[in-house]
């Protein structure tokens, strides 16, 4: 039997299955149901948020069989003859559907000949076809053509909803993930559905279960981070340590540690914002301790509380966490990875 990839496995077949969407999937539905189906879709958004899912659930709402539904890749089919082939294709009507639809993936891939011979079929197409484009770079398209579809974008998934998604199909893939694990697991993806579950799927290969297959395998945060290259927990915790015992030394020593590992830098410090902002919550917001359950691990609740007790000058605070932000979002404008890191430190221990 074919072992799917994960991704491919659980990817949703209809629209109640789609998450995060509904702005989405909402209007779909209701075109399907009142007959007020367009010619012609764009779909944008960032990688892995489900444009191509959400494309085929909609062809399958409206009774399109596998013989006339036609997924193209404008990666690899971006030129004029490629278009021209297309063109000639939906003149003929459907196969055994009322509809035939072209999902067209990647459009903005397609050269300018190809654009110009795609306009001409979307200004006077078929009644039997409708085409649904899709693309991570709206700026790439041309207005022409977006103004001759009705344009849907697809939002990046919540930490929540992926989160809840890797720990549903590691418990039905007979593997038992800590609140930690998926919670960075989440972070690693970036709002992508697609990468979440292809980290997952790494981790789950590499976690083999026993000959009979019925024992549950329990994966800690630990493991991820070794198999994901995720930087380690005591990394962010004595950064964050440092900031509230102000030592400066532990902190640019732990920056550098970090640096010389090779570690991504940006997530590195989007893990550090994020128990950051845990801490200051437990300080401010103590009785939400039990609700934060889910988003930490048990020693890291400990770990903050202790901390935040023991920090008597008032560093974990929401000026430190400000600077902090205001540093992340210098990290795509530095020659040096770590330097926005280090500068936040300083700014924040000596309070200039």
């Amino acid at each position: 039997m074919e072992h799917l990839a994960l991704y491919r496995k659980y990817r949703p077949k209809i629209f109640d299955e789609v998450l995060g969407q509904d702005h989405i999937t909402k209007v779909l539905e209701s075109s399907v149901e009142t007959n007020k189906v367009s010619h012609a879709y764009l779909f944008v958004g960032s990688r892995g948020t489900g444009k191509t899912s959400v494309a085929r659930i909609f062809a399958t709402s409206i009774g399109v069989s596998v013989n006339d539904l036609y997924e193209i890749d404008a990666a690899s089919n971006r030129g004029i003859e490629d278009i021209k082939e297309l063109r000639n294709g939906v003149r003929v009507l459907p196969f055994d559907s009322k509809f035939k639809v072209y999902i067209i993936d990647e459009v903005h891939m397609l050269s300018k000949d190809a654009w110009g011979a795609l306009l001409k079929t979307l200004e006077e197409p078929p009644k039997h076809v409708i085409f649904i484009l899709a693309t991570t770079e709206l700026h790439k398209v041309p207005e022409t053509i977006i103004s001759r579809c009705q344009v849907f974008t697809f939002k990046k998934a919540t930490e929540t909803i992926l989160k809840k998604i890797i720990l549903d199909v590691s418990k039905t893939e007979g593997y038992e993930l800590d609140a930690g694990s998926a919670e960075l697991l989440a972070i690693l993806a970036d709002g992508s559905f697609r990468d979440a579950l292809g980290e997952l799927q790494k981790i789950l290969n590499f976690s083999s279960k026993d000959t009979k297959g019925k024992k549950i395998i329990k994966i800690t945060r630990e493991d991820v981070e070794k198999l994901t290259g995720a930087p380690k927990t005591t990394l962010v915790n004595d950064f964050i340590s440092a900031i509230a015992k102000k030592d400066l030394e532990k902190g640019i020593a732990t920056v550098k540690i970090a640096s010389e590992a090779n570690l991504d830098m940006k997530l590195y410090f989007k893990l550090i914002i994020q128990k950051f902002r845990m801490a200051i919550i437990l300080r401010y917001a103590p009785k939400l301790k039990d609700e934060m359950v889910g988003d930490l691990s048990g020693e890291d609740i400990e770990f903050l509380e202790s901390l935040v007790k023991e920090d008597h000058e008032g560093m974990l605070r929401s000026p430190a966490l400000a600077t902090l932000l205001e540093a992340y979002q210098d990290m795509d404008n530095t020659f040096i990875a770590e330097l926005p890191l280090e500068l936040a430190l300083v700014k924040i221990i000596s309070k200039e």
